[in-house]
């Protein structure tokens, strides 16, 4: 006789009390009364007759195809109740609500594949709880929630599937008062015969994004950047077609990004925002007719032009970063004409004026501001040469270093991970790469194919460090970095819709939602909404 079984003569041996003695003819049919429980065979439906002060009940092998919402609710007293060799699969939510004084609970030998989450709501005095050798490939989280009571556990002779969904229930036994029985996985095929309670719950991966297609915005773009003034997040897009800078804010009631202010500036290539306190200013590099900056002292004001930037220096800027250098705001605009030069610009009064002319004759395409050794660094890559490394010293950028291993790289961006820095080279043509720093110089970590490639952005969204790949002839792919094996790995294409031509990715995180701005040239831009999903859930 099986352990339920053997209790249930234990309980009826030691008097649980003489409640019912049912009256002649008033047995529900093919089940056996005594004094104080009943055991019901073959039945074809659940004992709606029998006592509401019956105590415990022993059901075997009846033709119930499911146990619906309110099954016991006229058996309150039940203190034991038993399923055993029955041919129902499902077990509905509240299928045993009313049972308050119920504490054991044996559903053994079934058929069942299902149970609902809220099936077990409202036995708060159970104690001993069987699922014993049935067809459950899972349980639903918080299947257990709210039965504080139990003390034993029975789940063996499933054929549970080790995968995440039974990640909660890994969880869960370690934090609960009670004996758990849980068996061996039935799969998947690399964990079969293993012992669920010999399982890590740390190597199981169960949680995902997703960037999911939010909303576009009509025009091309070039440039797109993150901003936040007087407390909340803005965009900025540089749009050379439309001739502008275009400053998009969120808008709370229609729940999506408007546009806020544009400035003009015809054939823009960067716009770079930069806050100081009240103030906001916004370099614009554009190809022709020179560079300018924009400012608004204090809010309430609008963006208006302020000064020109540099026009021998900067002929045909390419690229824009923000820098700090000795406590002052600097901006530096990467310059591909042959006869202008990368200029690094420092506040001074109320303008940004040239500080340092760099790489002169080199049609620098990208800079990247980065610290390097608690030292403020700059990587400059050039249509001619490998990119060339600077360091901050005496109060000038010099040269330190230029990357081995690297021709042809068009853009660079960095990343920290782990402690350890990080570049992804853009390469039009050929593999882009991963490098990381080593304390004297940036090595090879791992190559990408990206022909038609001009943009490797890393963002760090979240928790997840991705890194996007756009392309002018494929999908832009997103990779995210695994830490364990320190690579990026792939994770996503992007889209629908396709990107066309992206040329820049921005992040921004807005009313508790984070968004994944993709800046085209030959197309519009297009926000991604970023999402985390749990595969255990």
């Amino acid at each position: 006789m099986g352990g339920a079984g053997v209790l249930l003569l234990l309980l009826a041996g030691a008097g649980m009390g003489v409640a019912w003695r049912p009256p002649k003819g008033k047995c529900p049919p093919r089940c056996s009364c005594s004094k104080d429980s009943a055991l019901c065979e073959g039945s074809p439906d659940l004992p709606v007759n029998f006592s509401p002060t019956l105590l415990s009940l022993s059901l075997v092998r009846t033709g119930v195809i499911q146990l619906k919402a309110g099954s016991f609710l006229r058996t309150p007293s039940l203190h034991l109740l038993l399923f055993t060799s029955n041919s129902f699969s499902v077990i509905e939510d509240d299928a045993f609500a009313g049972l308050s004084h119920l504490q054991y609970l044996f559903i053994e030998d079934n058929e069942i594949g299902s149970i609902s989450k809220n099936a077990l709501r409202g036995l708060r005095s159970l104690t001993h709880l069987s699922l014993a050798n049935n067809h459950l490939e899972a349980l639903p989280r918080f299947l257990f929630r709210g039965l504080e009571t139990l003390t034993h556990v029975d789940l063996r002779g499933n054929p549970f599937q080790c995968d995440c969904r039974v990640l909660w229930l890994l969880q869960w036994m370690p934090t609960v008062n009670a004996s758990v029985g849980t068996g061996a996985c039935a799969g998947p095929a690399a964990l079969a015969h293993m012992q669920l309670h010999h399982l890590d719950p740390k190597t199981f991966k169960c949680r995902a994004i997703e960037l999911s297609w939010f909303q576009t915005v009509g025009e091309s773009a070039l440039g797109v950047e993150p901003f936040s003034y007087q407390g909340e997040p803005h965009i900025i897009l540089a749009q050379p077609f439309a001739g502008r800078c275009l400053i998009l804010s969120w808008d709370y009631s229609l729940q999506h990004f408007r546009p806020e202010e544009e400035l003009s500036a015809p054939s823009v290539v960067s716009c770079k925002p930069l806050v100081l306190g009240p103030s906001l200013f916004v370099l614009a590099a554009r190809l022709w007719g020179g560079s300018q900056l924009w400012a608004r002292p204090s809010p309430g004001l609008r963006l208006a032009p302020t000064q020109a930037l540099a026009p021998r220096r900067l002929l045909r800027p390419n690229d824009a970063e923000v820098l700090w250098l000795d406590r002052q705001p600097c901006f530096v605009v990467a310059d591909a004409s042959k006869a202008g030069s990368t200029t690094l610009l420092c506040r001074d009064g109320p303008g940004f004026y040239p500080r340092q002319s760099l790489h002169a004759w080199h049609r620098d395409t990208d800079a990247e501001a980065l610290e390097l050794d608690g030292r403020p660094h700059l990587l400059l890559a050039s249509a001619s040469q490998r990119p060339v490394l600077f360091h901050w010293f005496g109060g000038r950028f010099e040269r330190r270093t230029d990357i081995p291993e690297a021709e042809d790289v068009y853009a660079t961006r960095h990343f920290q991970a782990g402690g350890d820095v990080f570049l992804c080279l853009t390469r039009y043509i050929g593999d882009s790469m991963v490098m990381r720093w080593d304390g004297s110089m940036f090595r090879p970590l791992q190559q990408l194919p990206s022909r038609g490639a001009h943009v490797f952005q890393p963002l760090l969204i979240a928790r997840d460090q991705l890194a996007i790949l756009g392309s002018d002839f494929a999908f832009s792919q997103v990779f995210r970095l695994e830490p364990d094996k320190g690579l990026l790995e792939p994770l996503q294409e992007l889209g629908p819709p396709a990107l066309v031509a992206p040329r820049a990715f921005a992040h921004i995180t807005m009313a508790g939602r984070r968004f994944l701005f993709a800046a085209c040239f030959k197309g519009p831009t297009q926000i991604y909404q970023h999402r985390e999903l749990d595969l255990s859930a």
